[in-house]
């Protein structure tokens, strides 16, 4: 099976040789900085270490809203506007084209071969984006003291978003999509069910559909405990969730039984990762009933950390690739 193929096969719950092995978002800078100190050849882009390491390759095509002359925060999770007329003052900054993007990826398959990767596509969640716009505290309070901003912004959104995956599928269909939100913490959603419906269902409903048309699967990226949200997801057509943060509480086998057909990726708890070959193991072990259970695509349940070594790393690698295939025997 190729690399592609593979991955696609795991989410429709086939058969496969073995498991996707994946980092799904690799490599924290600090990450990489510690490695090259310690026999990672220096200067290699994320998409190198991958290949570098053995694992299945992820090309991600992260689509940006947010074009030139949008100005940048004064703190982190400040935001950049506050009311209507900033936004009207911001549009000719926002939904650029991303023409650079998509040549970039193209110029990729001429190079590497499409089957030879897994070709990953972002856009901005319905949560996130005004989150972006209004800074965190703001994005809160505009629920209830801008709503019909908050419609126009996600409807502006959701038609720039279709409009950049249908130009992405007439260069090559990604094999999943992510929705990049990160609407829950360490104790569930941080808006309530009928804020969800009333102002992201709408749009999910809008762009879920086009992801399916182009021949993908939409995958929902939240952080924290996603449990209690998993069911309005697929209410609204997501296929599926990650990263499934195990230090947020997440419990995957639990997610499958109430959700037999989730896709899942992550779970991987990267806090075990300097802790030894026999805490590595064990994690594995741990993963090892869900990875049977078809549609799960294991990987660390974030990018891996700075506190692993390069040859704690290693180790993990070697484990990888034997459970990926102990993963793939079924229940």
């Amino acid at each position: 099976m190729t690399t592609s193929e593979r991955f696609r096969a795991v989410l429709r719950g086939e058969s496969v040789d073995r498991l996707p092995m994946v980092e799904w978002a690799p490599y924290w800078d600090q990450t990489l900085e510690r490695w090259y100190g310690e026999g990672l050849p220096a200067g290699m882009s994320r998409y190198d270490v991958q290949e570098h390491c053995g694992l299945d390759p992820i090309y991600c095509v992260r689509f940006g809203h947010f074009g030139p002359g949008v100005p940048a925060p004064a703190s982190h999770g400040a935001g950049v506007m506050a009311e209507e007329a900033e936004y009207d003052a911001l549009l000719p900054c926002l939904y650029p084209p991303n023409d650079a993007l998509l040549e970039a990826l193209e110029a990729h398959i001429a190079c590497c071969g499409r089957e030879s990767f897994i070709l990953w596509a972002v856009v901005d969640g319905f949560f996130w984006y005004p989150r972006r716009l209004f800074g965190i505290q703001r994005h809160f309070y505009a629920f209830y003291d801008h709503p019909e901003l908050m419609h126009r912004m996600t409807a502006d959104l959701a038609e720039h978003s279709i409009d950049l995956l249908r130009r992405l599928a007439e260069i090559s269909p990604p094999d999943f999509v992510t929705l990049a939100e990160d609407m829950s913490y360490n104790h569930g959603p941080m808006l309530s069910e009928a804020m969800f419906d009333e102002f992201l269902a709408p749009y999910y409903r809008q762009v879920v559909p086009v992801i399916e048309e182009i021949g993908s699967v939409p995958i929902v990226d939240s952080d924290g405990d996603v449990t209690e949200m998993a069911p309005w997801l697929e209410r609204v057509g997501a296929r599926g969730v990650l990263p499934l943060e195990r230090q947020a509480g997440v419990d995957g086998m639990a997610l499958r039984r109430a959700h037999p057909d989730l896709i899942m990726i992550g779970h991987y708890d990267k806090m075990v990762m300097n802790r030894g070959e026999a805490a590595i193991r064990a994690e594995f072990e741990r993963l090892l009933p869900l990875m049977r259970t078809g549609r799960f695509v294991p990987s660390v349940d974030h990018q891996t950390p700075p506190g692993v070594s390069f040859a704690e790393y290693q180790i993990f690698l070697r484990l990888f690739e034997e459970y990926a295939v102990l993963g793939a025997q079924g229940e």
